[in-house]
C-alpha cells in the first residue's frame, strides 16, 4: 500500500488518549509516515499511567486535560485546535493502534476534494480485519436503525471512531461535541446539518495495548440514551454514501 504523506499544516491527526502508554508509541510511529510529527495531535484525557511521559518522548504535539473529559471532551479539544491552526482536514486516530494510519488518505481524499464533509472509516464493509464483540455489533446495529428511521440514511458503522472532517464540521463541533460514545450522536447532528457522510471500507486491527474504558453495564445505560436522542433529531435532510 503506497501511504501518501501531507504537508505540513494540511492533515491534523487527532489521538485521544487515555491510559495508551504501551499503544502510543507504535500508533505514533505510524502516523508520522502519513503526516509530520508537528501535525500529530495526542489528547491525553488525564491519563493515570505513564501516557504523559511516553508522549513528551514522542517528538509530537500534545495537550493533557487537566480532569478526565471522556472521548467527547477529548476529541473536540483536537478539533478546536485544527480550527484555530487552520488545518484543512483533521483526523481522529485511536491511540489504541486499532485503526491502521495507512488508511488515513482514503478518508483524507474525499474530504480534500469537496465530496464529502466526513469520511467514516467503516468495518462492516468487508469481511476482514478484527471484528468487536457481538454486544457492541449488536448495539450498533440498533444505532444504525434508530439514525436509518430518524434521517432516513443508512449508516453501517454508525460507532466507528475513524473519521476525517472538513472546516465546516470542526466549526460545528467546536461549539458543541457529545460527551460519551459520541460518534453515533454526532453523525445525526451532521445530517441534521445537512451534512454528506461517505463510507469508507477499512480493516481494522485489535487493540495493541491498555484496556477499553468502555463498561458493559456503563454502555447499556448510555445507549438507550443515546436510542432517545437520535430519534429526537426528526426528520433530516444529509445524505450518506458508500465506496466499494
Amino acid at each position: 500500500m503506497r501511504v501518501v504523506r501531507y504537508p505540513k499544516g494540511t492533515v491534523l491527526l487527532v489521538l485521544p488518549a487515555y491510559n495508551e502508554e504501551a499503544s502510543l508509541p507504535s500508533t505514533v510511529a505510524e502516523c508520522c509516515q502519513v503526516v509530520e510529527p508537528e501535525d500529530v495531535l495526542v489528547v491525553d484525557d488525564a491519563s493515570t499511567d505513564a501516557t504523559a511521559d511516553v508522549v513528551r518522548q514522542l517528538g509530537v504535539r500534545s495537550g493533557r486535560l487537566p480532569v478526565n473529559l471522556g472521548i467527547g471532551g477529548a476529541v473536540q479539544t483536537g478539533y478546536r485546535y485544527a480550527l484555530r491552526a487552520g488545518y484543512r482536514v483533521a483526523v481522529q486516530v485511536d491511540a489504541d493502534g486499532q485503526h491502521d494510519p495507512r488508511d488515513v488518505p482514503a478518508l483524507v481524499e474525499p474530504v480534500l476534494q469537496g465530496r464529502c464533509d466526513m469520511a467514516i472509516g467503516s468495518r462492516y464493509l468487508t469481511a476482514e480485519g478484527f471484528i468487536s464483540t457481538l454486544p457492541r455489533r449488536l448495539g450498533c446495529r440498533l444505532l444504525s436503525a434508530a439514525i436509518r428511521v430518524s434521517t432516513g440514511e443508512r449508516i453501517a458503522d454508525c460507532t466507528s471512531g475513524f473519521r476525517a472532517v472538513n472546516r465546516r464540521v470542526l466549526a460545528s463541533f467546536a461549539g458543541y461535541y457529545p460527551t460519551d460514545y459520541p460518534e453515533p450522536e454526532s453523525l445525526a447532528i451532521l445530517l441534521h446539518l445537512g451534512m454528506t457522510v461517505l463510507e469508507i471500507p477499512v480493516v481494522m486491527r485489535p487493540r495493541q495495548g491498555g484496556v477499553s474504558s468502555i463498561k458493559a453495564l456503563d454502555g447499556a445505560i448510555y445507549m438507550v440514551k443515546l436510542l432517545s436522542v437520535i430519534s429526537a433529531y426528526g426528520t433530516f435532510h444529509g445524505t450518506v454514501a458508500r465506496e466499494t
